[in-house]
């Protein structure tokens, strides 16, 4: 830990209000003894600076120095939590986010296109995605004004096996967006499931939204359940709660759990959060087990329950409000302007 240089009382006082004009303050230091033990890589933080993340080694410093009730650990750790507004109307964000949130396309396609010479703002040709649009800059793309950014809206699909989850497939095989693409408008998908799976994916018009829901850092919980061949050793089982690193790429927690034993096969619940590529059949085959079935029950608070294949149904608006922390008086003011829950059925 550092400490400030010696100084004389007056000298420190100065000192203290120029800091002061500098920088916001969403605490107020107890002491000048705290201050002088605490290091400058430390001060910014607990003078509320937005862009430092609180840490929690941190955490035992502020419960020397501060009263009890402002160095809870749920105070602390809410600064780290990552966030998102519903329907943010942003002063000014990068071209590729205001075209991902009009579900134009992704983020990453985005800047593709505009690498690629489709996208004007203003009169002038973009030559690289990293620019800052602001509310009423004058956007196209492909010659066409870009859409207006609708009300963010959430949709339940249960994808049958043999679609690929993605707007294009090089071998030109059958896309889940070439199943839904007269029901719905243009959509993205929160995660991906590969050709051979099938149940629950998200689906939403909101790009934004579907990068937050993706973040392992979001906390939500993917299960599936799992048909593998063989006789299943619970024992093995067990192990993946502390992560497991194949060939060079770690896995983390997976909780498994044997459902049903059968005579040639069995029947597994896992839970993960991260959802990396082929993660649990890799796993599984690493412990010995062939996958032969792999059905995504949920994504966080969202379940498949008795849907049938290809059936959409969409998440109401209050629904979505609540699962992702927005106030129930925020529910009220757009419940208004969003469309009802529909159920579709291919």
């Amino acid at each position: 830990l550092h400490s400030f240089p010696t100084r004389r009382a007056s000298d420190l006082h100065e000192h203290q209000q120029q800091q002061h004009q500098r920088e916001p303050r969403l605490i107020q230091l107890p002491s000048v003894p705290a201050v002088m033990l605490i290091s400058y890589n430390l001060y910014p933080a607990l003078l509320g600076n937005d862009k430092t993340i609180l840490k929690k080694q941190h955490l035992v410093l502020y419960r020397l120095f501060f009263p009890s009730f402002l160095c809870s650990t749920s105070l602390i750790m809410s600064f780290s939590k990552p966030s998102f507004i519903l329907d943010e109307v942003a002063a000014s964000e990068r071209i590729a986010k205001r075209m991902a949130r009009a579900g134009l396309c992704s983020r990453r396609d985005a800047e593709n296109w505009i690498l690629a010479g489709r996208v004007i703002v203003n009169d002038m040709l973009l030559q690289t995605p990293a620019f800052i649009v602001g509310p009423d800059d004058k956007i196209l793309v492909d010659n066409k004004p870009l859409p207006k950014i609708e009300a963010t809206r959430l949709w339940r699909y249960y994808k049958p096996r043999g679609l690929v989850v993605s707007h294009k497939d090089e071998q030109d095989r059958e896309t889940i967006f070439d199943r839904i693409k007269d029901k719905l408008p243009r959509v993205m998908s929160v995660g991906r499931l590969d050709l051979d799976s099938e149940g629950m994916i998200l689906l939403t018009n909101d790009g934004g939204l579907a990068r937050h829901l993706e973040l392992p850092s979001t906390g939500w919980t993917r299960k599936y359940r799992v048909r593998v061949y063989g006789r299943v050793d619970e024992h093995g089982l067990e192990k993946l709660k502390d992560g497991i690193t194949i060939e060079g790429v770690h896995y983390g927690s997976l909780l498994a759990r044997l459902d049903k034993q059968m005579t040639s096969n069995a029947w597994l619940t896992i839970a993960i959060k991260e959802g990396k590529n082929r993660e649990i059949r890799r796993v599984m085959e690493y412990l010995g087990y062939s996958v032969s079935r792999l059905i995504r029950t949920s994504y966080g608070p969202f379940q498949l329950g008795n849907m049938d294949e290809d059936e959409l149904q969409e998440v109401k608006a209050a629904v979505l409000k609540e699962q992702l922390g927005i106030s129930s008086k925020e529910n009220q003011k757009s419940e208004e302007s969003t469309p009802s829950a529909k159920r579709y059925k291919s």
